[in-house]
């Protein structure tokens, strides 16, 4: 089973060409499920497990590896459909989310599909609020649906929104009224995480789904002749997004003379180690991992400084 992940060594080349590498799989039935391959560890046949007492109910026990205890969650139960109920050929996949380790049980993992950003799509209009998907491909003529694995982990477990005693710099609002920020995710619940945090520090915060989108709304501001310099604080954006990740969405803005000098943040779930490199390559000014609020209040209060001294040298 882990040859199926023998490719992934080679996916930071995809890195900038807003490309990306797809795990396909299925839980029951024919329809095909995917999740990026860079928060994908280790695929493993479903171990035996260790069930805890008064654990989520989607969590069907516990497993080692790679030196340490891991939950495994039920992926169709958490996202709403019936618990996998044939475990005879499951498994599990093994990754890495906001800086924690999980695996999900899943039924056949079919292969790894290598494909454009602009192949994949958000999900249609009609699907409501309260799905659990990101996006959709079409591979061979078969929907595709992509997981978004950040909501299925805010239900299960506790994220706070709140900012810790402490942290927030008294009248940081009175600096912050006029200031503006532009969220770019594709995950709704990522969205809400980090727009809470900017709102209680009273910036008007506006939001686009996924990097096309950022860039149109960016475009049509200096369209607009939007001050960026006095008024915009600072792009938070994801890494992997449909139709043009925040990779190639920071390639373009440096490339637009009224965008090249916005400070830009590279706000995601994906390894650590691998995006800080990534954002000096890409022209990133900043690197967080979700979701951690309170260092996201600081990374803001910083932004908010700079402007002072910025402005206090004219």
């Amino acid at each position: 089973m882990a040859g199926i992940l023998d490719s992934v060594d080679s996916r930071t080349q995809l890195v900038g060409e807003n490309r990306l590498e797809l795990l396909m799989f299925r839980l029951e039935g024919p329809q095909v499920y995917a999740i990026n391959v860079f928060k994908v560890q280790e695929v493993q046949r479903l171990p035996k497990l260790t069930k805890l007492p008064k654990s989520h109910e989607v969590v069907v026990g516990v497993t080692h590896c790679r030196g340490q205890t891991i939950p495994v969650m039920d992926l169709a139960s958490a996202i709403g459909m019936p618990p996998l109920s044939d475990r005879s050929n499951a498994n599990i996949i093994i990754s890495e989310y906001n800086q924690t380790i999980q695996a999900f049980m899943v039924g056949s993992v079919d292969r790894i599909i290598n494909l454009n950003w602009e192949e994949i799509t958000p999900p249609p209009k009609g699907t409501g609020p309260n799905h659990y998907l990101t996006a959709i491909t079409n591979v061979q003529e078969q929907i595709v649906e992509i997981i978004d694995v950040e909501k299925v982990l805010s239900e299960i477990n506790d994220y706070t929104l709140a900012i810790s005693d402490g942290i927030v710099e008294e009248n940081i609002a009175d600096k912050t009224h006029s200031m503006h920020a532009l969220i770019v995710d594709d995950s709704s619940v990522a969205r809400l995480q980090a727009g809470s945090v900017l709102e209680q520090l009273g910036i008007t915060v506006h939001y686009a789904t996924d990097g096309a989108h950022g860039l149109e709304t960016l475009r049509s501001w200096a369209d607009d002749g939007f001050d960026f310099s006095r008024h915009f604080l600072l792009l938070i954006t994801d890494a992997e997004m449909p139709r043009m990740d925040g990779y190639r969405l920071t390639t373009e803005c440096r490339k637009d003379p009224r965008l090249k000098d916005i400070f830009i943040t590279l706000h995601t779930s994906l390894s650590g180690s691998f995006n800080k490199s990534m954002t000096e390559k890409v022209g990133c000014n900043e690197f967080l991992s979700k979701f951690q609020p309170d260092e996201l209040a600081r990374l803001v209060q910083q932004r908010v400084h700079a402007f002072e001294e910025k402005y206090a040298q004219e």
